[in-house]
């Protein structure tokens, strides 16, 4: 599932894959896949992408912890 809400906060900062994969150490691969939703970050690169893009980093993990909790209450 896209993260719509990541490429937003990208691209109000005028930056690209390359400029966040740089400033956070990973590939330009990575970060895209961690964009389009194909791969979750660590909480170490969460974090990193949420102080470099200033928004509270455990968005990544909110909605699949929602998901499961539902999932396992069923």
């Amino acid at each position: 599932m896209r993260r719509d809400w990541l490429i937003s906060y990208r691209k109000k900062f005028n930056l690209t894959h390359q400029n966040i994969a740089d400033s956070i150490n990973v590939s330009r691969q990575y970060y895209g896949m961690i964009e389009s939703g194909e791969r979750d970050p660590s909480v170490e690169t969460a974090k990193k992408i949420g102080n470099l893009l200033n928004f509270n980093w455990i968005i990544f993990f909110e909605n699949k912890s929602n998901k499961t909790f539902h999932e396992t209450s069923a």
